[in-house]
């Protein structure tokens, strides 16, 4: 079943887009924690954000940048606070958040951990084996972006 936020790209759901692109759209959110909360969204429907192609993941972060400018420009913000969160709707989307101090958008509550229980954390990783990297891609952004 397609998320609702391709039901919004397919225009069979109502959204006030401010961007969009070949690749992407972005509109304000119907939820927003601050005027101006933007969520910018592939238009290919993918669930995790690192189960996208490394070449949809460098794209998805050019129009991030370019909404950010717009956003910045338009809501004579400070800082636009990006966060991916990845549960809420199982499509790929950055929130954008303009703000003008670290007070307009808390951090999570932290979960308590002590030093000790940080320490035998890290250990898990001491000797993981090393994960390949997605290959890198000698492109600017405007160039994936135009792709």
């Amino acid at each position: 079943m397609p998320s609702i936020f391709s039901k919004i790209i397919a225009g069979e759901i109502p959204a006030h887009k401010i961007w969009e692109d070949e690749h992407h759209i972005a509109f304000l959110d119907i939820r927003p924690v601050a005027p101006g909360h933007t969520l910018v969204v592939p238009k290919r429907e993918v669930d995790y954000l690192f189960d996208m192609s490394p070449v949809e993941y460098e794209r998805l972060w050019g129009a991030v940048r370019r909404v950010e400018a717009k956003l910045q420009a338009r809501m004579g913000c400070e800082r636009v606070i990006v966060t991916v969160m990845g549960w809420e709707v199982p499509h790929v989307h950055v929130h954008l958040v303009p703000t003008d101090n670290p007070g307009q958008f808390p951090l999570p509550t932290p979960c308590g951990m002590s030093m000790e229980e940080i320490a035998t954390l890290a250990k898990r990783f001491e000797d993981a084996p090393r994960p390949s990297a997605p290959p890198v891609l000698e492109r600017t952004i405007d160039e994936a972006i135009e792709d």
